[in-house]
């Protein structure tokens, strides 16, 4: 029979290494962390970790302020846009009117006349009156009287004459009414224009 044989002292007993893959840490009862993502994992130094948000945050800027700028300049545009189309759809509307008015000029003439010479009396009054009214209404205005001084721009001289009781220019009759509509003129005023004359010296007396 064969005796079991003993290790001598001195010979060297073979390690027995344990490995623990539980997931779940017995003691603390925590997950633990995948071994190879212990072993592969580096430690990262954080002064880089805040230069790289750092570049972030600056491209991230960059783009809200571009983005930003662009809305503002889209807005400005459509603003002036629709200011601009405001405008033009005013002036076509006021263009509009003053086409009318002005083809009404002669009845408003006839009017005026009749009216100084007393003829404008009874009904024809009272429609006369309503067509003037209505007129004003939509922005017709009329101008030129005695006394102003000559505009070149509104009146158009006719008659001319000179006397040493006006300072310069000056209408001195209203020939034919002249009409604006807001800033737009319909129709220069006919007028007798009065220059300033220096009046001529007195004859010195005899001694």
């Amino acid at each position: 029979m064969t005796e079991p044989r003993h290790a001598a002292p001195d010979e060297e007993q073979p390690q027995v290494v344990v490995n623990d893959r539980r997931r779940i840490d017995p003691e603390t009862g925590d997950v633990r962390p995948p071994a190879h993502a212990a072993e592969d994992s580096a430690p990262v130094e954080e002064p880089l970790v805040a230069e790289v948000v750092d570049e972030v945050a600056a491209e991230l800027k960059t783009q809200l302020d571009e983005r930003t700028a662009d809305l503002q300049r889209l807005t400005a545009e459509y603003a002036n846009y629709r200011k601009r189309v405001e405008r033009d759809r005013e002036a076509v509307i006021n263009n509009a009117k003053a086409s009318v008015a002005s083809e009404l000029l002669s009845v408003l003439d006839d009017i005026e006349r009749a009216a100084a010479h007393g003829d404008l009396t009874g009904a024809f009054k009272a429609v006369a009156d309503k067509l003037v009214s209505t007129l004003a209404k939509t922005g017709l205005e009329p101008f030129a009287h005695d006394g102003e001084a000559f505009d070149p721009s509104v009146h158009e001289a006719v008659q001319h004459s000179t006397s040493p009781d006006v300072e310069g220019p000056t209408v001195t009759a209203v020939l034919r009414r002249g009409y604006k509509f807001g800033d737009k003129l319909v129709r220069p005023a006919l007028v007798a224009v009065t220059d300033h004359e220096p009046a001529a010296a007195a004859p010195s007396e005899e001694a």
